[in-house]
């Protein structure tokens, strides 16, 4: 009942609303008249018939002509009575069922279903909403963005110029608010000055309208936005931006981090207050084929080895876990710890074939500077002459092409890097050269996150989902230092020590067992401490950062109600 009331006050209260009243007010008024006139005419026309009637019997003859119901309980006799007839069925017609029809729908039903669609895409958020965040356009990254704030119970807001639009959202289950992205007013009204982030995926120039509009609003509120050009980076920190995403650059290092064509040291990939998270590729390293434990990282190193990535899945470290020659070490230690692991193995993993790049677009031109700052050969397979920069580096040619490729290196090289934006291509080159090289270690990128497990069914080793990349990204930043997330689908996190498991070892607590999750590290009075013995107690009231799967996080806080 409020929200029938709430629609039509909203009909009722603006100009247009109002003019619509008076204009439906003035044809009922003339409606009225004309009844009340056709019922004192009845009435005299009756009379020099020689009939008499009541008042309300006048009335009741003129809606049932007017109407053309017609009951004929009451006639004329005189050909004036029936010419009378004709001419009050006749207006009728034309004014209840052609004009009142159309007048009520113009003036009062269409009004009414736009109320209802402004609804459903409202203009405003509540004055009550507090620590929200408000994004624009939807893209692959605010699609996962979204999925993530919605299990994480972020309340959030995409922000749309078109009506239209919105409701189109709507109805796919998307939580909408219509406002151009640069009017003031409209920021205000969706409650930024109370939001807990801003986040903007747009065109570069769109992105410095909105990251200019919001910073004039409030000066502390994060705001992270996108950035295709480096150019753009500048002007977007001019506008008052707190971070800006440069995804192609992020995937490009995570590339050649990844890649076994170059070295086989550490790679940090996230920092969680003093603990250094990284990755290591064993490939030719001396410790494949063993475990964990015969491994003796821990012991000698300082090292924690939290889980190992094989062909896109992540296995949670343990003693018995085997070490292959294509998996990637996650690593936990300090930067000391980090730096005695490189010592070790700086010397292993140096190929002097290059790396295969498909593609010279920003990600492929991003993997290659990143290989080239490891001093990683590499060569280039690119369609179009325009983006060539270094012609020694480039490979004119249709990556389908097994000329083109074998001009490359496909038969020599270690590490085949695939970077388009066309998730479909994507899969084609990962089988082709799947089939061409089945040795090779194959990284492919996917921009659309439900594509990730296909590249890995064509055969890639590694799949970086550009998508998860940006909401990871946002997410940390949102999240600050209590939840990182490392990888596609992996998550570091930091939780207090449940009551129940206060004073028991982490060998009796059982952890990973009953969650999937892992124990890296534990917060003491000198700061983040790596887990060198799983016979070590946990203390009441510190805290201990964990590692797992979104599934395993939801695990461990179903399990121990943190």
């Amino acid at each position: 009942m409020k929200t029938l009331i709430a629609q039509l006050t909203s009909v009722t209260s603006s100009r247009r609303g109002e003019h619509n009243l008076r204009s439906l007010a003035r044809f009922f008024m003339v409606l009225g008249v004309m009844i009340t006139i056709y019922s004192v005419l009845f009435h005299v026309l009756m009379l020099r018939e020689g009939q008499e009637h009541s008042w309300l019997t006048g009335f009741y003859w003129t809606l049932t002509v007017m109407s053309t119901l017609g009951f004929g309980d009451i006639t004329f006799h005189t050909d004036i009575g029936r010419l009378f007839s004709i001419v009050v069925l006749l207006s009728g017609t034309i004014f209840l069922l052609i004009l009142l029809p159309f007048t009520f729908i113009e003036f009062f039903y269409t009004p009414w279903i736009e109320a209802q669609a402004s609804a459903r895409a409202p203009r405003a958020l509540s004055k009550k909403l507090r620590g929200h965040v408000l994004v624009t356009h939807l893209d692959p990254i605010t699609q996962a963005l979204i999925r993530r704030l919605e299990q994480y119970k972020y309340q959030y807001a995409l922000v749309v110029p078109e009506v239209e639009e919105a409701l189109r959202l709507y109805d796919q289950g998307i939580n909408v608010v219509v406002g151009d992205l640069d009017d003031p007013e409209a920021w205000s009204q969706m409650q930024v000055h109370q939001a807990a982030l801003v986040a903007t995926t747009a065109s570069d120039i769109t992105n410095t309208n909105v990251v200019f509009t919001v910073r004039g609003l409030c000066q502390e509120l994060p705001i992270i936005a996108s950035a295709s050009h480096e150019d753009s980076v500048d002007i977007l920190n001019l506008a008052g931006t707190s971070h800006v995403m440069r995804l192609e650059e992020t995937i490009g290092r995570s590339f050649a981090r990844r890649s076994v064509g170059g070295d086989a040291v550490s790679h940090v990939i996230g920092e969680f207050g003093e603990l250094l998270i990284a990755e290591a590729g064993t490939h030719r390293t001396p410790i494949v084929g063993k475990t964990l434990r015969e491994s003796k990282l821990r012991e000698h190193l300082d090292v924690t080895v939290v889980g190992i990535w094989e062909r896109g899945k992540f296995e949670a470290a343990h003693a018995d876990t085997e070490i292959h020659d294509r998996s990637i070490l996650l690593l936990a230690g300090t930067k000391e710890s980090l730096y005695r692991y490189d010592e070790l193995f700086c010397i292993y993993n140096v190929s002097t074939a290059p790396v295969l790049i498909l593609g010279g677009g920003r990600v492929g031109r991003s993997t290659a500077r990143a290989l080239a700052d490891r001093d990683v050969d590499y060569r280039i397979v690119e369609q179009l002459e325009e983006r060539v920069r270094d012609p020694e580096k480039y490979v004119i040619g249709n990556a389908a092409d097994l000329s083109v490729l074998e001009r490359a290196g496909i038969r020599e090289t270690s590490t085949v890097i695939i970077t388009p934006r066309d998730d479909e291509l994507n899969v084609y080159l990962t089988i082709y050269c799947r089939q061409l090289r089945p040795d090779a270690q194959i990284l492919s990128r996917a921009t659309q996150e439900r594509h990730v497990s296909t590249l890995h069914r064509a055969g890639a080793d590694t799949v970086l989902s550009y998508a998860s990349m940006g909401a990871n990204e946002v997410m940390n930043l949102l999240h600050h230092t209590k939840i990182l997330m490392v990888a596609e689908g992996l998550y570091l996190f930091e939780q207090r020590v449940p009551a129940e498991l206060a004073g028991r070892t982490i060998y009796e607590c059982a952890i990973r067992e009953r969650t999937g999750c892992s124990i890296v590290a534990v917060r003491r009075e000198h700061g983040l401490q790596s887990i060198s013995d799983p016979h070590e107690a946990l203390e009441k009231d510190t805290e201990m950062v964990l590692v797992g799967t979104s599934e395993a996080q939801k695990n461990f806080l179903a399990a121990f109600g943190a």
